[in-house]
């Protein structure tokens, strides 16, 4: 790119990472106290650890709740390896990485006194957080009953049986993705086993799987909280002078600038980063990686995931021309306006009411207070457009069928994506769109909150 990412590549760079993210969010937890900067989570043994934990808070502490608020008796999550349920990481410990041949996990509420049961048909005890039943019967030429499918399907019928579940919930769901996990190859075979009497016992309650990747658990969020700072001073880096050359920088260069150093610090991405520009005078829909000049307003789209758990941000940025301290006020107070639609969503979302009543809400109040804006927010975790309702979509702005639907929930978090679009004196009245987004969580109180901070200045490059 340029001399200087040069210069702050590697060793230094990181260090200068670690200094930012220790001022913006404190000391990190106890196993990465002895900060490595290539490992700002701390080594994959001690990442498995902490998702370990997660995953038994996640089974222990909603799971029971989310099956009586959806009174379920039993739920059966059934897939086969490299075509897993969209459920299925957040059931697993981090060293699982695909079903085994085929998976069967069986929850079943005893009551609160004994709680739920967790079966594993095939596969391990994901590190004991189920109890791993095999069957044991061989198939008539000799082969493993695992790898012959009948007698797992005999097996779990079985269990089934000595049960006598109620209701017992599957996966299939016509609007939501994350609930529509069971193949019909799966339910074809499911509904032999369990013959007439328990297949009709079998309901569809979509809410059960979206809840449960939707809801976090305490332990989550300071982690979390520690990604978001790591993703703001990514932004602020690369929205800079330390990679942005006005003149010869392009926002291809800046993009690979991001994407790289999510790689070089041990993390991923689940999307290419994007940069975009806005220039005075001139459409720059079709431009293809313009170099970026002075007086050009740049936009970033950004996520990197980490421990499992994804991450969506989108900032704002301005090139100062020559003899510039500060942007000038019309674009300021276009990021003003568009700071007041986050404003408006945190009033008028809260728990219980679904992604399209708040939606309805929000442009309502929107178009009365005259922002030019849509709004497209959605849940966020361990997907990054993740399970829950539906804040509206960029192309769905009277509302999203289906999965605007669901209400919102305590403790789950949201991504609030928006942009809002408003003429600017100092370009001669040219519409400049400011398109934010940033973490927010909904507390176990029902309040919704920063994950992190928002962006109410615009980065300067000088």
């Amino acid at each position: 790119m340029t001399e200087t990412v040069n210069a702050m590549s590697g060793k230094n760079l990181a260090f200068l990472f670690a200094a930012l993210l220790a001022l913006a969010v404190g000391p990190l937890p106890a196993q990465t106290r002895d900060y490595n900067p290539d490992q700002p989570f701390g080594s994959l043994r001690e990442q498995a650890r902490t998702r370990q934990a997660w995953l038994e808070e996640r089974l222990e502490r909603n799971l029971p709740m989310l099956m009586r608020k959806h009174g379920v008796d039993m739920w059966v999550v059934t897939m086969r390896e490299y075509n897993e349920d969209p459920v299925f990481r957040a059931l697993v410990s981090p060293t699982t990485f695909a079903a085994r041949r085929r998976t069967i996990y069986i929850f079943h509420d005893r009551g609160p006194e004994e709680g739920v049961e967790r079966l594993a048909l095939g596969g391990a005890s994901q590190g004991g957080a189920f109890e791993a039943i095999r069957a044991t019967a061989t198939a008539p030429d000799g082969r493993d009953a695992e790898l012959w499918g009948s007698d797992q399907w005999d097996l779990f019928a079985r269990m089934v049986r000595e049960r006598n579940p109620g209701r017992i919930a599957v996966n299939i769901s016509r609007d939501h993705n994350f609930a529509d996990g069971l193949s019909a190859g799966e339910w074809e075979q499911m509904e032999q086993a369990l013959g007439p009497e328990f297949a009709g016992r079998v309901v569809r309650e979509p809410l059960l799987a979206i809840d449960y990747l939707a809801m976090r658990v305490p332990s989550m969020t300071p982690v979390y909280r520690k990604m978001q700072a790591m993703v703001h001073e990514i932004i602020a880096t690369a929205f800079s002078d330390v990679v942005i050359v006005p003149g010869q920088t392009s926002t291809a260069d800046v993009e690979w600038w991001m994407r790289q150093r999510v790689h070089d610090l041990g993390l991923d991405s689940w999307f290419q980063p994007s940069v975009s520009l806005q220039r005075r005078g001139a459409s720059m829909t079709d431009a293809a990686a313009p170099i970026i000049a002075r007086g050009d307003v740049l936009h970033c789209d950004f996520g990197l995931v980490a421990l499992g758990l994804a991450t969506d941000t989108q900032h704002m940025a301005y090139v100062l021309r020559e003899g510039e301290t500060e942007a000038p006020a019309g674009l300021r107070q276009a990021l003003a306006n568009a700071n007041r639609l986050q404003d408006i969503l945190f009033e008028e979302t809260e728990v219980g009411r679904s992604g399209n009543e708040i939606l309805a809400s929000v442009l309502e109040k929107m178009r009365n207070e005259g922002l030019n804006g849509t709004m497209y927010t959605h849940p966020i975790g361990d997907h990054g457009h993740g399970a829950g309702p539906l804040i509206g979509l960029w192309d769905y702005q009277t509302g999203v069928p289906g999965r605007g639907d669901p209400p919102v929930i305590p403790s789950m978090w949201f991504s609030t994506e928006m942009q809002v679009t408003t003429p600017v004196p100092e370009w001669d009245g040219q519409p400049v769109r400011m398109a934010l987004e940033e973490e927010a969580e909904i507390t176990a109180e029902g309040e919704m909150q920063w994950m992190l901070r928002r962006q109410t200045e615009l980065h300067l490059i000088r």
